[in-house]
């Protein structure tokens, strides 16, 4: 029988920027809190960062406690400007460093041609990830990427592609490998007025990682003002704030056989941020914990 508890299939973490001042003194503040996973994130680029050293240094902090569940790096590989081409540096050397921190998960936005549709992103898309695809590949890194729209639709916008299931079909198709997925949040869904959990249940063989945040979505501002006026019809959430069924939601994962982590990213929600910031998340961690099923508890024998 596995050491692990079966709760651990599903860890419920929290993301840690590596861009920080000491990512490393930040997980150890936070770790006490009971957070299990730690997804180390980067924006637009690596800025320098010793990757080995991190790895290192973290991994020293987490001992068992807690594990790296996927680092990433959120920019536009798709682009050509000197961030977007630090982007794709930072993809290649994430996904060769990897297995530094433990493990098999890069994951990050999948870029965009600025202002052009999805249809006309995708030449680009397949240019820049088939090479990519490979190379994580050949070292068994997955790739994940997240699901947000960063303001763009299907006709336009600078950022990501990957936010609509219909974009998906055209990515996999384009690039395809059982290692190609994603790094799904049902916030963003829901924001687009998405019902989440048919779409988890399509789709979660190709989710490799979870972004644990939620969404309030204001329906007597729709009813009102419909979804492009000035008024704000949908906030980002910590989870146990939001609309999300989160019991649901990792009932569905387990049913899928998703193993891996919900890591909670926070700096969104509009109530619990600034000096209340920590005490949403670990608000969230432990009604995630709940949602989850609570304390493992052995079976009689």
């Amino acid at each position: 029988m596995s050491s692990v508890p079966k709760t651990l299939d599903v860890r419920i973490g929290t993301l840690v920027s590596g861009n920080g001042a000491d990512p490393a003194n930040y997980i150890k503040q936070i770790l006490p809190y009971g957070f299990e996973s730690f997804s180390i994130t980067f924006w637009q680029k690596l800025g320098g960062v010793d990757l080995k050293k991190l790895a290192s240094e973290i991994k020293d902090v987490i001992g068992d406690s807690a594990v790296i569940s996927s680092v990433a790096i959120f920019g536009n590989p798709l682009g050509e400007e000197p961030a977007d081409l630090e982007t794709v540096k930072g993809w290649k050397a994430l996904i060769d460093n990897a297995h530094l921190f433990g493990c098999d998960v890069v994951a990050g936005f999948a870029g965009r041609v600025r202002g052009k549709s999805i249809d006309d992103s995708i030449p680009r898309y397949k240019k820049v990830f088939a090479p990519l695809a490979k190379r994580a590949a050949d070292k068994g890194v997955r790739l994940a990427f997240e699901n947000c729209p960063m303001g763009g639709n299907w006709w336009t916008g600078d950022w990501n592609i990957a936010h609509n299931p219909a974009a998906w079909v055209k990515m996999f198709e384009a690039v395809p490998g059982d290692h190609i997925g994603l790094e799904w949040e049902p916030c963003h869904q829901m924001c687009q007025l998405i019902d989440p959990l048919p779409q988890l249940r399509e789709w979660v063989k190709r989710i490799f990682h979870i972004h644990g945040k939620c969404c309030t979505i204001r329906w007597d501002v729709i009813k009102k003002y419909g979804i492009q006026s000035h008024v704000p019809f949908a906030f980002h959430r910590t989870p146990g704030f939001g609309d999300c069924n989160w019991t649901d939601i990792i009932s569905e994962l387990r049913m899928g056989g998703f193993k891996g982590s919900i890591d909670i990213e926070g700096w969104h929600d509009p109530v619990y941020r600034g000096e209340l910031e920590m005490t949403g998340q670990v608000h969230g961690l432990n009604y995630l914990k709940r949602c989850r099923g609570g304390d493992f508890v052995p079976n009689p024998t």
